[in-house]
């Protein structure tokens, strides 16, 4: 299981704690051999006969997980679902993307059945804005039984994320390993026009700032006020250049390294320097081994694809040992780059965030040349969280003793903010979660109200606002999965067992009173109204009664009832439960004098005269009927379930419920006072569905059950173009076109070329999307939720094209877009296509959705490669 290597302390935990019957939360840096943890899990649940998901964020992580778990354990016994694969998925060990683990839950799919564990790769992605809440949601909707190994990055708030896993999903065991398995040492590198070479100095000496770095803060050449004027530029310090900055790693022997720069034309430009300065960092033998990793990346282009993509120039810079990697690129040239890495053939790869998120592409060195990155609005200074992302991979564990994180001078950044950053711990996870329309339709056609609103209570993001409420939560589930067990107990072939728990219950309750009858006798008096004519019998003989007319009914202290009224001579009676023996009914009813005077002579004597014209006859029984406790014994005797041998305990089971659901009313409604954020927005949530006719009463209608099956950022616009028939009537390309409106998102909108669209029927089609989003929009406002992208036509030409067979050199050689861009957006559309055809109501749609998405999967779109990297990065302007 863990090879000839001892297992480090953290490792020995985790393990451990799965060989109890725990779930397990680690957190600990990158290569620090978290993987171990997982693989005991496989090895736990293959030796019982049990399955085990292995998930990751996104489809490349799972395809190298794939072929390493292949490698271990054998292509039979591994299978790969992702939105592109699918591979031998009835295997026992399983890897996926977590959304398609989401979309399993949802379905109640049988593949949940003997699942023991589930890995969540990467559970520090939950607070990924748009994709992290699928996290949530699988770790709140997999089965009870289901046990969880979860790893994440080192994150200072291990400890509240491993007691919200202990709330929500039982014992769980949270282990932090801070120490990495190779030593980091952070560097300052700063251009010095006053010098021949870069000032390198360490920035941490012992732990603190390095009191050598704040003299680079300013020029002391300059006046005392301009040298203290906060983050001045100084004339004599610069940023180092990159290619100088490469030279002095590789003089200091500190390549190869991961030069992160945030902008994809500047990684471009940077590697376009290096090649066209003649920086070679290999010797031959690499050169030839990079060059079949390049030849077996893109075997399946063509010629004119690769001139389409600067193949020559880019095949030139890998082969001296230089990269660029960032989204831009097509997955086959990320492939050949991130395989010459490993490979130790690259020296140095100028890259994007693209590779700071669990690859396994470590480096001596790390180069961060400036600490603040655009984020589609403004340039934001790096978290510690990002900071430490970056700089986990520096240092190869078994190679260096040592990892270096270079950071370069800026007059942006001042050194006591390297300083802090470099020294930071504190990287807390804040949840990202809120229901989404589709998480809303799931819920609807899964769960009922109370369960949904549970499961909702249970996130991360609720267990943060308010943990009390999330341990409610989760004892309000394990209230209502016991009630389930009750009702299987209580249920009797023979007869209706609630019903006869009913009757035994009352019969049981009136035995307790039937002594006096005061019970019945006291209501029967609180039923009577003035003018009532009632006979009451006398104490001595039950066969004879005072007839009187009732003239008021009073509560007197401690919620005694006395009723008064009048014979028909006149007399005045009073009538309590301690004066008679039985109930008390009204034969008739008078109409009282007017004005009511109850105490005047006059209104008593007429009440007495229209009393005695009373003829109904008198009320009194001559044969003593069955008490109500005789008539409900009678009753519970002649019930079918009397005669079951297991009566008692169905009478045990239905008491036991009745109470349960007592104690799950009462924990509703503190829930409901106390609810945060995430229900109030499901609740708005699911009223825009109410008042667009997807949700009635807790039902979804025909619309909803297409929205259910729509997994997509914009899901509520596409169940809504499917519906009003946007894609109905058109051919295959116009039909990829209409899907790429709802897919595509300009990274630049402020520099945005205008939209053009290839026919007449296509920009119709998208003014109707348009239509449909702005009622959308409309809905979302009145109820404070935030607004729902708009459809976007800037890959709509482009799609439409590509569906009709053009070629790629025609499609981009008067656009902006990358090749990696238009591979990316193309998949993309496919996997809406896809889920169009299966969800549209109209069959020829459905049928010419599953044609757009053929025709658009071929050539470098289909080219079948396992680039480690899927991530859409910000671009800077």
């Amino acid at each position: 299981m863990t090879g000839a290597f001892t297992l480090d302390r953290f490792q020995l935990e985790a393990i451990s704690a799965l060989d109890e019957g725990r779930s397990v939360l680690v957190a600990a840096p990158t290569g620090s051999g978290k993987t171990v943890v997982a693989e005991a899990a496989i090895d736990i649940a293959l030796h019982s006969g049990g399955k085990v998901f292995y998930t990751t964020p996104i489809k490349a992580l799972s395809n190298q997980k794939y072929a390493d778990l292949v490698r271990r354990l054998g292509a039979e016994r591994v299978g790969l679902l992702t939105g592109d694969n699918s591979v031998n998925g009835d295997a026992p060990v399983v890897v996926m993307t977590t959304e398609v683990l989401r979309n399993m839950l949802y379905a109640a799919s049988r593949a949940l059945d003997d699942l023991h564990y589930v890995v969540l790769d990467e559970v520090h992605y939950l607070q990924d804005a748009y994709r992290g809440p699928v996290w949530e949601e699988v770790i709140i909707g997999l089965p009870p039984m289901v046990r969880l190994v979860c790893l994440s990055a080192t994150v200072s708030n291990a400890d509240e994320l491993g007691s919200w896993l202990e709330a929500v999903r039982g014992a769980t065991t949270t282990i932090v390993e801070t120490e990495r398995p190779v030593d980091l040492h952070p560097l300052y590198l700063v251009g010095d026009r006053a010098s021949e070479r870069e000032h390198l100095l360490p920035i941490l000496v012992d732990g603190r700032p390095n009191p050598d770095g704040e003299r680079f803060d300013t020029d002391p050449r300059l006046p005392r006020a301009a040298r203290n004027a906060k983050f001045k530029v100084a004339k004599r310090f610069f940023t180092p250049r990159r290619i100088e900055t490469v030279e002095r790693l590789r003089d200091e022997d500190l390549l190869p390294a991961i030069y992160f720069i945030f902008s994809r034309n500047a990684c471009d430009d940077a590697m376009a320097a290096a090649r066209d300065t003649g920086l070679r960092l290999t010797d031959p033998s690499e050169r030839v081994r990079i060059v079949q990793i390049i030849e077996q990346a893109v075997a399946g282009l063509s010629d004119a694809d690769l001139d389409v993509l600067g193949y020559d120039l880019w095949a030139e810079a890998l082969a001296m040992g230089i990269a660029s990697h960032h989204a831009g690129l097509i997955p086959a040239f990320k492939e050949a780059a991130e395989r010459c890495f490993t490979e130790g053939l690259v020296k140095v790869v100028f890259a994007t965030e693209t590779l700071a998120l669990g690859i396994n592409m470590p480096a001596r060195s790390v180069v961060i040349e400036k600490l603040s990155k655009y984020n589609g609005d403004t340039h934001e200074f790096l978290t510690p969280g990002e900071f430490t992302q970056l700089t986990g991979r520096a240092g190869r564990r078994g190679i260096d003793e040592t990892g270096y994180a270079v950071i370069l001078w800026s007059p942006f950044s001042s050194f006591e903010q390297v300083a802090t950053l470099a020294a930071s711990r504190s990287f807390p996870l804040r949840s990202s979660f809120r229901p989404t329309y589709n998480m809303a339709a799931n819920l609807v056609r899964r769960y009922d109200r109370a369960d949904a609103m549970a499961l909702l209570g249970q996130s991360f993001a609720q267990f943060q606002a308010d943990r009390e409420l999330v341990s409610m939560q989760r004892r309000l589930l394990d209230d209502q999965r016991h009630r389930d067990d009750l009702l299987v107990r209580a249920t009797c072939e023979l007869g209706d067992a609630t019903a006869f728990a009913d009757l035994h219950d009352r019969a049981r309750s009136e035995r307790r009173h039937r002594a006096d009858g005061r019970v019945a006798i006291e209501r029967s008096l609180s039923l009577l109204r003035p003018g009532d004519v009632i006979d009451v019998p006398d104490a001595d003989d039950s066969s004879a009664a005072t007839r009187l007319a009732v003239i008021s009914v009073a509560y007197r202290a401690r919620g005694a009832i006395r009723v008064r009224g009048v014979d028909t001579a006149g007399g005045l009676h009073h009538v309590e439960p301690r004066t008679v023996s039985e109930p008390i009914r009204s034969a008739d009813n008078l109409e009282l004098p007017s004005p009511y005077a109850p105490h005047d002579p006059g209104f008593l004597d007429e009440t007495a005269r229209r009393l005695a014209a009373c003829t109904t006859p008198a009320l009194v029984p001559t044969v003593r009927q069955p008490s109500r406790w005789e008539r409900l014994v009678a009753e519970v005797e002649a019930h079918p379930v009397h005669a079951c041998p297991d009566r008692e305990a169905h009478l045990d089971a239905q008491r036991t419920l009745t109470k349960l659901d007592r104690e799950i009313a009462t924990a509703n409604r503190r829930l409901t006072k106390r609810s945060g954020s995430v229900v109030r927005r499901f609740e708005a949530v699911l009223d825009v569905l109410s008042s667009l006719g997807f949700v009635r009463e807790w039902e979804l209608t025909e619309s909803g059950e297409r929205l259910a099956q729509t997994y997509h950022e914009c899901d509520l616009l596409v169940a809504l173009a499917l519906d009003d028939g946007v894609f109905d009537g058109l051919d295959t390309a116009a039909t990829a076109g209409v899907a790429a409106a709802l897919t595509y998102e300009e990274r630049r909108p402020d520099s945005a070329p205008k939209v053009s669209f290839p026919t007449a029927t296509l920009r119709r089609r998208f003014e109707r999307l348009e239509r449909l989003w702005h009622t959308v929009n409309r809905a979302e406002k009145e109820r404070g939720l935030p607004q729902m992208r708009a459809p976007d036509g800037g890959f709509v030409t482009l799609a439409h094209g590509w569906a009709a067979g053009r070629e790629l050199g025609w499609l981009l050689e008067d656009s902006d877009m990358s090749g990696g861009d238009f591979v990316r957006n193309t998949k993309l559309t496919i996997d809406l296509l896809r889920q169009v055809a299966t969800a549209a109501p109209d069959l020829g749609t459905r049928t010419r959705a599953g044609a757009a998405a053929d025709a658009l999967f071929r050539g470098v779109v289909a080219t079948e490669a396992t680039s480690l990297t899927e991530v859409n990065e910000v671009e800077e302007p």
